[in-house]
């Protein structure tokens, strides 16, 4: 019996190993056969889908093989050298023209009003073309920083204006409102602020004599917050983003110099507890922080220093000889001559400095250079240019001289014209009828305000 319940046992196992011939149970797995490549090929066939994805990729195709033609195409490309011309008129409103043609890349004003006309050059082939630019201008409301502004987006750069309009004037921009390359943020440069940005140029300073002498406390307070910590921000932000930092300083730094004219090795005769040392001496800490944020921190800085600038959107009441005496002759009133009036000083128009600004940042040198107009003028010859330009019967009056004024100012600019390319081209006899048409539209402008 037990063999056979034994026998029984094992033929039980036999049957077990061997393999069903029955079909087995439903999977999942089952579905991936030799035939699923055909079947993907027959799904593309199927209602046109092959046909719809060669449109596509032929299209696509088409697009990125045209595009570059068709930017070429383009009545203003960005990149392209061409200049345009943003003018404003005396008026608050302004046209924009383009110029033609002209090789003078240098700026241009139409007689008796307040109108930039820069020049462009010839077009230039797409290839080669300049990058096109985005810049923060910094105090770019004011005299300066508004021409600047204008030369920037004429040719094709996107520029960033930061002013908190303590000196400056919306007036000076409101030609630019509604330009999608223009953006205007009310920001004072002592808070940081974080652009994405190529070019700064750092124009931000109250630079009137009339601000550094009337509250002197005030004014170094205001002077060493905007002059350290706003240019350490601005120094900060080229850091982060990489972007080229231009510092405009003056020919302050050399105070009453003893070397004429002043080059820039000059280290200068500064009265460090004067009347001007918040100004001198705010300028000359700022030329350090730059020059140590370059040889520390590797940032790409250009040194400017500028000398007297006069021409339009200059402030009527700023202090400055040009704008003083040009507005009292237009108001009636004695010119006031400080001293014997035997003082030099040198004048260069505004889009001079402008063009000279550009230079030196798009140059490949730090500085510092000297940007003025070498032509030298005592107060008393400046006096006789400007009654032969407005009112010949025009008086003087002489009052007793302000403390540590500079005995000569002209600035020795070799070093601009052999680095830069650069020399001022526009004389004070010609330059100072463009600025006399805009002072008199804005003081008749504000004698009617005040029902004059």
């Amino acid at each position: 019996m037990k063999q056979l319940h034994k026998q029984s046992s094992m033929n039980h196992r036999r049957d077990e190993e061997t393999p069903s011939t029955q079909t087995p149970p439903y999977s999942p797995k089952s579905l991936k056969h030799p035939k699923s490549i055909p079947r993907s090929i027959n799904y593309l066939f199927k209602e046109q889908r092959l046909l719809f994805i060669l449109i596509g990729i032929l299209i696509g195709s088409t697009f990125f093989i045209l595009q570059p033609s068709l930017s070429r195409l383009g009545p203003t490309d960005a990149r392209s050298p061409v200049r345009r011309s943003f003018s404003k008129d005396n008026t608050v409103s302004s046209d924009v023209s383009v110029v033609s043609d002209n090789h003078d890349s240098s700026a241009s004003f139409s007689s008796g009003t307040n109108r930039a006309v820069y020049g462009k050059v010839g077009r230039v082939p797409v290839g080669i073309g300049r990058r096109r630019m985005r810049v923060v201008v910094t105090g770019g409301a004011g005299f300066v920083g508004s021409h600047l502004v204008d030369k920037l987006i004429a040719r094709g750069d996107e520029v960033i204006v930061l002013d908190n309009f303590f000196t400056g004037r919306k007036d000076n921009l409101v030609h630019l409102f509604g330009n999608p390359m223009f953006e205007l943020i009310r920001h004072d440069v002592v808070e940081p602020i974080l652009l994405e940005v190529d070019q700064i140029y750092h124009l931000a300073c109250p630079a009137s004599p009339v601000h550094y002498k009337y509250n002197p406390v005030k004014t170094i307070i205001s002077f060493a917050i905007t002059n350290v910590m706003g240019t350490l921000n601005m120094l900060g932000l080229a850091k982060r983003v990489g972007a080229r930092f231009l510092l405009t300083s003056t020919s302050e730094v050399y105070g009453d110099p003893l070397q004429h004219p002043q080059k820039e090795t000059y280290w200068g005769n500064v009265n460090p507890i004067g009347e001007r040392s918040c100004y001198d001496e705010g300028k000359r800490t700022a030329e350090t922080l730059a020059m140590d944020y370059h040889r520390g921190a590797g940032v790409e800085v250009r040194i400017a220093r500028i000398f007297n600038t006069y021409g339009p959107r200059m402030c009527l009441d700023d202090g400055r000889v040009v704008s003083n005496f040009v507005a009292q002759a237009i108001r009636k009133l004695p010119m006031t001559v400080y001293g014997d009036g035997k003082q030099t000083r040198s004048f260069q128009y505004v889009s001079d400095l402008v063009d000279g600004l550009v230079a030196l940042m798009d140059g490949e040198h730090i500085g510092p250079f000297n940007l003025g107009n070498p032509g030298e003028f005592t107060m008393l010859e400046l006096s006789e240019v400007v009654k032969e330009t407005i009112d010949p019967s025009a008086t003087i009056e002489f009052r007793p001289n302000t403390a540590d004024d500079p005995h000569m100012r002209k600035p020795d600019i070799s070093k601009a014209k052999e680095l830069l390319n650069w020399e001022p081209k526009i004389s004070l006899r010609e330059g100072l009828p463009l600025m006399v048409g805009d002072f008199r539209q804005r003081i008749l402008n504000e004698d009617e305000g005040k029902g004059a």
